[in-house]
């Protein structure tokens, strides 16, 4: 099939040439519509539930909202885990569900059951909702709205809060592929009645008369509409607030015919609502940042290119001196990484094209293979659009296009071979006749080569489908690698059969092949060393084997001792420090710490670009931070303009000591990306999080403490710290009921007092244009500072009087938990280690034997380990699965190959000679073993067989061709071999070898797999070329090859031979008859025993012709029917189907027949079997005759022999008588 293919591509050069364009073409379309991305979206399946209830404990959180809606959730189908955080007034719970479930149907089912879970939360205690759809990349853009030095004064976060909201958020809000814009910082503003308690309580007015005022004067309404003179009036009725003086002059009593206005009681004001977040920025102290996050599967480089220019539309209506400074840019990363990406492909290319052409020896031929690698990218790049497949630093940054031009290589070096052979002939033609006859050279070549060509790149292709089993973070990374790949194996292939013969035919030139050029005098140069070296080793024969075997030893052994980490981890770029406060630390008291550490760090670092720190919780508390938790967010300028340190590592061990002036606080270091990656995978921010599971807060906390202590001097370990659950400083309102009874008061109306003169209590809103603000009444600021104010607060009873609160309950200061995070629904506490200088697994070997020695837990406690480390051991279980499916394909792949298990073994050994290189340059380049090295091991193990491939299969054509002596074949052969092997490994390393050494953004994740396959690549060529030719020089022997014969006809005489004979010959029973041997045959051959089953099943069927349906009996009775007797109609009756006479008789027909075909086939083959075991009788009593002949011989010939050394022995002949 395929060389009809390449004679049509031949035959319709225009056809293939339109094709390509139409390639070039659609491969341009799809680059501009790609989703491109910095790295694959590796967050899993997940919905957060969000609940915000702003005046709950967080205990009260726990039980009244947080369990009822993970009892709700875990019922769902398809939930793998569930997740949650209970914090003052706040509640996410996270479900992760299945990936095969899409993002739509489990927030279909969420939504559900939300309404299920809000029936079981109390009235007022907040109601759950769904986040947004985003993932761990969704924070695109994110920015400050930040005011000119010289209008510092003229705007407050107040102000520059509302710009966000109205102006700045709503314009962002209808972006394609933007789910949310997230406001984050500053004070939102309220119309505020701050009540004055003592005027309050002199003029003798209740609270419930200050709400009953204000609602009943800030309402609307209409009177519908009155027809006048033929004109519709329509009555409207005004009676909104609008203004702060509106709002006092709203009379709440009258005393005596006087008045008593809202400004008489309370102070009539612009306010703000209690804060859980702030944001500061360059130590010039708050700020209000906006986070723009992208929907779930967005084209993020669309996106923010979307979001730049609605920026800079937005940028002209704003207020004048206020402006939008982006502080988190993902495309700056996206181009870092595209970069990389373009930087390493065409490094990639230009060696590659170097190689070829060099060893090739020919221009002409070695642009023709160039040729390839674009048109292979932009097939890659058609299907990746058509698959959904983003462009990012895994999907196309690990293509090696000298892996993908293999099939191309060897087709035009073996075109321009026989071109060059007939060049005589050749030029000897017309221009006409010239390219006819190059066509028919071309076809005939192209289609020799071409199963070669293609079997090397299909067992490539094999080997990446076990990657593509792989699952969890580690498949969300490295499938796209796979795919693409795939991808480009499979451009490849196409153009081998079609664009590469015509380009090759039309391009390739016949030429003397007596001129020595560059590429002759290099494998000559080569050929000089190499035919010494295996001559010598096939006369070492043990000794090779024997260093092969211990060099493979001692490679296994130094994988054992090297450390492991799930994905070398990206530099981003940019820091994040993450302080860790005392809990409790005051909104206040955190914005003064994050302001001093960003004015020392800007002060004393002349790498840091600028600085924001987020405080707390956002509006939208996807990142559910306590009041003292922040993320200080570093943007470093580029390296090239350090001077303070020369990694990122320095530089954060530079900054710890900078901040370590700053009492009572540690700090944790990580990355934007990272981050927030690590806790939306796994729950907890740290590369490594022991997690111990229990019920009682302070024993969970205790516990942390003693492992932190314990671990703080382990190796590598860093940033060690335990999660803040205890300890949140409380006022405790303890109501005392036989009191409360006493003064007929109910603790629900005590409750909402508290609420309102705390918190506050929102009575409407108040509009400003479009504009809305919340109306809200809570007590003046001095009458809300302490504990004594809580003490003070006066209620009024049903009999008029006024009580302090103090006389209904016990108030006192208490400790509170602070945080409650709970795994599939039980608690748990986290210490957190991020690891510095050593791999991830040796640092988590060296803490679990520390705390399996010296932490002993209470009954119902236990320990587990998450984080990057949970992702670790997740990637190694599938890898144990993928690699022996990949070792697997790749042996029945030579197997159905060569049809010999003894060749397909030894081409089999060039596995574990390349993974001694791959082990080798990751232990000298100091490198862990990696997920991303474990990808490159299975890449490896599917490149190092072809040149194994190309050796042995040259070897049998030589056997083919008559050459008997083995070593001078072998040496032969790989001499002839030499060119096409050292080409094939050296492409496929040096295409490589960019992203070996690149030190450009994104390149540590694709380093390792790169060092792999360019180590592995090494060892394999240098020991294939010298261990396989011994292998096949010990093990070539007809007598040690099990083969599969593919003929039936001869496989089935000498199984019926061996079956026969040689089991009656093993009992010593008497030899069989013919006929004997033939009703042997027929009695046990499984085949004719089916046909005779078939040929009665036939035979039964005729009778069945004439079988009628089962007979029906019935009864109905029906109410709704009467009979003439005005009774319920009853029926009783019976039912029986008859088919058309001439119907059965047909049917028997065919049934007759059908028994007729049976028998015949029956009888066929029975004559059949009959047939073959004669043959093999008489093949047998053939050789029998045979062998006897034979003995007779050997018998006259030994006499002989006898005779002739007796007369030699008795002088009567010479020697040279005797020998003839």
């Amino acid at each position: 099939m395929l060389t009809k293919i390449i004679q049509f591509s031949i035959k319709n050069k225009l056809i293939i040439g339109l094709f390509t364009l139409l390639l070039i073409g659609f491969g341009v379309y799809s680059l501009t519509q790609l989703s491109i991305g910095a790295v694959p979206d590796v967050t899993n399946n997940q919905v957060q539930v969000i609940t915000t209830s702003r005046n709950l404990s967080t205990q009260d959180m726990e039980q009244f909202i947080t369990y009822p809606v993970e009892l709700e959730m875990a019922n769902l189908p398809g939930v793998k885990e569930i997740r949650s955080v209970s914090k003052f007034g706040l509640s996410v719970v996270t479900i992760v569900f299945e990936e095969n479930l899409g993002t739509y149907l489990p927030r279909q089912l969420i939504a559900e059951k939300i309404q299920s879970a809000a029936e079981n939360i109390p009235e007022g205690f907040g109601t759950p909702q769904m986040g947004p759809i985003t993932t761990g990349l969704g924070e695109i853009y994110q920015y400050i709205l930040d005011v000119k030095p010289e209008f510092k004064d003229t705007y407050s976060i107040t102000e520059l809060r509302t710009i966000q909201d109205w102006i700045v958020k709503r314009q962002l809000s209808g972006i394609p592929g933007v789910v949310e814009v997230n406001t984050w910082g500053g004070r939102l503003k309220q119309y505020e009645v701050a009540i004055n308690t003592n005027k309050l309580n002199a003029m003798n007015i209740t609270a419930q008369e200050v709400f009953t005022a204000l609602e009943k004067n800030n309402s609307i309404s209409g009177g519908g509409y009155i027809e006048k003179e033929n004109q519709a009036y329509f009555i409207r009725g005004e009676g909104l607030a609008s203004s702060l003086g509106d709002i006092g002059n709203i009379v709440v009593k009258s005393e005596n015919g006087f008045p008593i206005y809202v400004k008489d009681i309370a102070k009539v004001q612009f306010g703000s609502a209690p804060r859980f977040g702030a944001i500061t920025g360059n130590g010039e102290g708050e700020k209000i940042l906006g986070q723009v996050m992208m929907l779930k599967d967005g084209n993020s480089n669309q996106v923010i290119e979307a979001v730049k220019e609605r920026v800079a539309n937005i940028s002209e209506s704003l207020p004048e001196g206020v402006y939008i400074n982006p502080v988190l840019d993902r495309s700056v990363l996206i181009g870092k990484t595209t970069f990389t990406i373009a930087e390493n492909l065409i490094l990639g290319v230009l060696i590659v094209i170097f190689v070829v052409v060099l060893l090739l020896g020919n221009l002409r031929s070695g642009l023709v293979v160039a040729s390839v690698i674009p048109l292979s990218l932009l097939f890659t790049l058609s299907l990746m659009y058509i698959f959904g497949v983003d462009a990012n630093l895994m999907s196309l940054g690990a293509i090696d296009f000298g892996i993908i031009i293999d099939g191309a290589v060897i087709i035009v070096e073996f075109v321009a071979f026989q071109i060059s052979k007939n060049a005589a002939r050749l030029n000897a033609f017309s221009s006409e006749e010239k390219q006819l006859a190059k066509d028919e050279l071309t076809v005939k070549s192209a289609s020799k080569m071409m199963n070669s060509a293609i079997f090397g790149q299909l067992i490539i292709l094999i080997v990446f489908i076990p990657i593509l089993s792989l699952s969890g973070v580690e498949g969300k990374m490295f499938k796209p690698m796979a795919l693409t790949f795939s991808f480009a194996l499979i451009g490849a292939m196409v153009l081998c059969f079609t664009y590469v013969p015509v380009a090759a035919s039309l391009f390739l030139k016949p030429t003397k092949t007596s001129k020595r050029n560059i590429s002759v005098r290099i494998m000559a140069f080569l050929n000089r060393f190499y035919e010494p070296t295996i001559r010598w080793a096939l006369g070492a024969k043990k000794l090779v084997l024997g260093i092969a075997v211990l060099i493979l030893a001692s490679t296994i052994y130094l994988f054992t001792t090297m450390g492991g980490e799930f994905v070398p981890t990206l530099d981003e770029g940019d820091f994040v420090i993450q302080p860790v406060l005392k809990t409790g630390t005051s909104l206040k008291n955190t914005i003064d710490i994050t302001t001093q550490i960003e004015k020392i760090l800007i002060e004393n670092f002349p790498e840091v670009d600028q600085i924001v720190s987020r405080i707390g919780a956002a509006e939208v508390p996807t990142d559910p931070m306590s009041m003292e938790e922040s993320d200080i967010i570093i943007t470093l300028k580029p390296k090239s303009e350090w001077v303070s340190a020369t990694s990122k590592n320095e530089l954060a061990q530079k900054f710890k000591k900078a901040l370590a002036i700053i009492p009572g606080m540690e700090v944790e270091f990580t990355q934007p990306i990272e981050m927030r990656f690590n806790e939306l995978i796994t729950g907890v921010r740290a590369d490594i999080a022991i997690k111990i599971f229990g019920e009682d807060m302070e024993v969970l906390n205790k516990k942390a403490n003693e492992i932190k202590n314990l671990v703080e001097n382990v190796e590598g370990a860093d940033d060690i710290t335990v999660e803040k659950v205890v300890g949140l400083p409380e006022m405790n309102v303890n109501f005392d009921r036989a009191k409360i009874a006493r003064y007929g008061l109910n603790i629900e109306d005590l409750n909402e007092m508290i609420a309102m003169g705390f918190a506050g209590k929102s009575l409407g809103s108040i509009f400003e244009g479009e504009k809305r603000f919340d109306l809200v009444v809570r007590l003046d600021e001095n009458n809300r500072r302490g504990l004594s104010n809580l003490q003070n607060l006066y209620v009024d009873t049903p009999s008029g009087e006024k009580v302090p609160l103090r006389e209904l309950a016990e108030i006192k200061y208490t400790k509170g938990a602070a945080k409650i995070s709970r795994d599939d629904t039980k608690r748990r506490i986290v210490v957190g280690i991020n690891v510095r200088s050593r791999d991830l697994q040796s640092v988590v070997d060296d803490v679990q034997r520390l705390i399996d020695e010296n932490i002993k837990l209470p009954v119902g406690y236990t320990i587990d380990y998450g984080g990057q480390f949970e992702n670790l051991q997740s990637a190694k279980k599938r890898l144990l699965f993928a690699v022996p499916v990949a070792l697997l394909l790749i042996f029945f792949l030579l197997y159905f190959a060569f049809n010999s298990i003894m060749e397909a073994l030894m081409i089999y050994s060039a596995i574990p000679l390349a993974a001694v290189g791959g082990v080798l340059l990751l232990w000298v380049r100091d490198m862990p073993f990696s997920i991303s090295a474990g990808v490159g091991f299975i890449a490896l193990f599917g490149i190092a067989v072809l040149n194994g491939i190309v050796l042995i299969e040259h070897f049998k054509e030589l056997k083919k061709e008559g050459m008997k002596d083995k070593k001078e074949l072998i040496v032969h052969g790989t001499k002839n071999r030499l060119r096409a092997v050292l080409l094939t490994a050296a492409a496929a390393a040096l295409g490589f070898l960019p992203m070996a050494i690149s030190t450009n953004a994104g390149a540590e994740v694709q380093r390792p797999l790169a060092t792999v396959v360019i180590g592995g690549l090494v060892t394999a060529t240098l020991l294939t070329l010298v261990v396989l030719p011994v292998l096949y020089s010990i093990f070539d022997s007809d007598k040690k090859q099990i083969k599969l014969r593919k003929s039936k006809q001869k496989t089935l005489p000498m199984v019926i031979i061996i079956f026969l004979f040689g089991i009656s010959g093993m009992a010593q029973e008497t030899p069989k008859t013919l006929e004997h041997l033939q009703q042997m045959a027929l009695e046990n051959n499984a085949g004719l025993k089916a046909a005779s089953f078939q040929k009665e099943e036939a035979n039964a069927l005729i009778g069945s012709a004439f079988s009628f349906d089962k007979t029906t009996v019935f009864y109905e009775y029906d109410e709704n029917n009467l009979a003439p007797n005005n009774e319920p109609l009853e029926v009783f009756g019976v039912q029986q189907g008859f088919l058309f006479p001439t119907v059965y008789f047909a049917e028997k027909n065919v049934n007759q027949r059908q028994f007729e075909m049976q028998s015949s086939q029956f009888e066929l083959q029975k004559r059949k079997t009959e047939g073959l075991v004669a043959a093999a009788y008489y093949q047998f009593q053939f050789e029998k005759n045979r062998e006897r002949v034979y003995q007779s011989l050997d018998s006259l010939y030994q006499n002989f022999a006898h005779a002739v050394q007796r007369r030699f022995e008795l002088g009567e002949t010479n020697y040279l008588e005797k020998i003839t």
